[in-house]
């Protein structure tokens, strides 16, 4: 029996209830015990390897990909990393797009004694250099799709290594170096309190241990089809091992370049069997499905990365069969998987907050007040995780490693992690999230540090104070608005403002924004959040001046937007990215114009064409070709109320 089951007397029967039938109808689940959890990652993978060798591992779009195959051309990596920069352990970045050469990359890098620094092409280069920086890493290994980028780099300190053209006369033996568990894995970054990237340290065996969490917790097996959606986090590098070291098959799919639309056709046609997804792009998916797609080979459902509230298990129980087991629950890139929390079509989820669930084996959950006594049931208090099972700490950073990790006074091999999160605790042990302690906030799976976007904007000449805020709107969704002040010489836009911080941060960290003409102050002058005015649907200022629609076509146009972007007014001229959208209102958008025109957009139209009235040239193009002539007739009587040069305009 699995260590979930060790506990199982804890969870109420209806948890157990779930668990016990969430097993693949082949019935190739086989546990993952404690003793796979004390070896290093590139020790399970040969095992797999052996076992599974003609098993497909990653496919990859036309590229397919045995677990042999793989490990051949992870090998060719880990000889040319020990040729070009010897055996010593040390940072090695990766810069590619997710599919089989990243895997690789990673793969090859730990079969080398070292440890990886996942780099994210779509990040502003200032970005990647910072993590660079902060990582010392001399060594990064890319591929031909972001080989010019690479080649921005800091060359006086970055070796390059492109996957592509490495010999493909090197060795593809297995090296069978001696990697203790308890050597660096992987170094994850995430925004940091201070307004600099921090780095989070993983070794081999806590790694494998959440890898043993979700494997025991789902009942992986090499039968399943899992989902390979996101590849630069704590989480998502764990689901990419859970497939790799289980014989499973590692699906990729680029929802930045295909969109949410083909997202559900796609997990039909590949007949996936665990989806991991993220909380906001599970609700972008939803709105996607007609109510016919019944995911007949689909088993579970994991979401991560943000809340999960009541309406989105009304969609799961609308548009997904009964034998489809839902799980959400609570990590951290510090600590891993800390809950879970298993739903099923007869689950009752009273008001709209859904449970982070139960303790997972060998993770204690503490509730601490600010004097670091235990709170008690029902009572609000910090999250603090008892175990062993935890990072090592901070990369370079021993003053918040040891701020943040503490030794256990009652058990020397165990330590506690203060995570900053907000907790309480049911009588039964069912834990329910209510927070952060501090301003971390997570904006559509991403951990933000709100410090840093409050720096960033500090740098942009115009500004003179700034406090940065999370909102959360009526569906749950989080997002950043900065209330900013501005100096005596000049004052800037939405639309300046956001482009200067697009150099600059990731996407998801790019706020909407308020002009205040002073911040409001407590007694003792700091600023007072409390007191800033609730962020409304108001049009922001921006460069162009508001236009309103003229035709029907514009009308329906800036009514999405406006649904979506959650403001009351959308002139035909106004930037989407401007007014505060980002990738997944883009792939919304999509979403709706596909639906409402019955065309083919893709998702990159929104990017080239960022205005109502650019969108509305294309849809009118698009429909002059293929309308019938009662249709032509009614463009044309629209068109006759404008003038001679905006219909010119508008056809293109």
């Amino acid at each position: 029996m699995s260590d979930l089951s060790k506990h199982s007397f804890e969870l109420p029967f209806e948890q157990q209830a779930i668990w016990a039938k969430g097993f693949h109808p082949t019935g190739g689940f086989v546990e993952f015990t404690k003793e796979d959890v004390e070896q290093s990652i590139p020790e399970r993978f040969e095992r797999t390897v052996r076992m599974h060798p003609d098993r497909i591992t990653v496919k990859a779009g036309h590229q397919v990909v045995t677990y042999a195959e793989l490990n051949a051309l992870a090998n060719r990596v880990a000889h040319t990393v020990l040729a070009e920069w010897g055996s010593e352990a040390q940072p090695v970045g990766i810069l590619s797009e997710k599919g089989v050469g990243q895997l690789a990359s990673m793969l090859g890098v730990l079969k080398a004694g070292k440890f990886v620094v996942l780099l994210d092409p779509s990040f502003p280069m200032a970005r990647i250099k910072a993590v660079l920086e902060d990582s010392q890493v001399s060594l990064v290994i890319t591929d031909a799709q972001n080989a010019s980028l690479a080649r921005e780099l800091p060359h006086t300190r970055c070796r390059l290594i492109e996957f592509e053209s490495i010999d493909c006369r090197t060795s593809n033996e297995d090296l069978h170096l001696p990697i203790s568990p308890k050597a660096f894995a992987f170094i994850f970054y995430t925004s940091g309190s201070t307004g600099q990237p921090k780095g989070v340290v993983w070794n081999h065996s806590n790694l494998l241990h959440g890898i043993m969490l979700r494997t025991n917790e789902i009942h992986a097996c090499k039968d399943d089809r899992i989902t390979f959606l996101f590849s630069s986090t704590a989480n998502a590098v764990t689901n990419i091992f859970l497939a790799l070291l289980n014989g499973a098959e590692l699906l990729p799919f680029d929802v930045q370049r295909e969109g949410v639309i083909h997202l559900a056709s796609w997990l039909l046609r590949e007949r996936i069997t665990i989806c991991w997804i993220s909380s906001p792009l599970f609700r972008n998916l939803f709105e996607t499905l007609t109510g016919e797609e019944r995911f007949p080979d689909l088993r579970l459902i994991r979401t991560a990365s943000e809340a999960v509230y009541k309406t989105d298990i009304d969609v799961y129980k609308k548009y997904f069969s009964p034998n489809c087991i839902f799980l959400t629950g609570l990590s951290s890139s510090e600590a891993g998987q800390l809950s879970t929390y298993l739903i099923d079509h007869k689950t009752e989820i009273g008001g709209n907050e859904v449970p982070v669930g139960y303790p997972v084996a060998d993770k204690e959950i503490l509730l601490l007040d600010d004097e670091g006594k235990q709170v008690g049931f029902d009572d609000v208090g910090e999250i603090v995780v008892r175990s062993r099972f935890l990072s090592p700490g901070y990369w370079r950073k021993p003053d918040l490693t040891e701020a943040k990790f503490r030794l256990d006074p009652h058990n020397p091999e165990k330590r506690l992690y203060y995570t900053g999160d907000l907790g309480l605790m049911l009588p039964d042990g069912c834990l329910m999230h209510k927070g952060r302690k501090d301003f971390r906030v997570k904006v559509r799976g991403y951990g933000v540090e709100i410090a840093e976007v409050e720096r960033s904007l500090r740098d942009h000449a115009s500004i003179k104070d700034v406090v940065v805020v999370a909102s959360t709107n009526e569906s749950g969704e989080t997002r950043l608005v900065a209330y900013f002040t501005s100096s005596s010489q000049r004052t800037s836009t939405a639309s300046e403002l956001r482009s200067f911080l697009k150099e600059k941060l990731a996407d998801y960290m790019i706020p909407a924004f308020v002009r205040l003409d002073a911040l409001p102050l407590t007694p003792s002058g700091k600023v007072d959040r409390k007191a800033l005015p609730v962020w409304n649907n108001s049009r922001p200022v921006l460069d162009t001046p508001y236009l309103a629609p003229r035709i029907l076509l514009e009308e329906q146009l800036t009514k999405i937007w406006a649904e979506v972007l959650g403001i009351d007014q959308v002139g035909i001229h106004d930037n989407f990215f401007d007014l505060g959208g980002h990738s997944l209102a883009v792939m919304r958008v999509i979403t709706r114009v596909v639906k409402t025109f019955q065309l083919d957009l893709p998702i990159k139209a929104l990017f080239e064409s960022p205005t109502v009235a650019d969108m509305a040239a294309i849809i009118a193009q698009n429909q002059r070709n293929n309308a019938a002539p009662e249709d032509l007739d009614r463009m044309l009587s629209e068109l006759e109320s404008l003038s001679d040069e905006q219909a010119q305009k508008l056809l293109g």
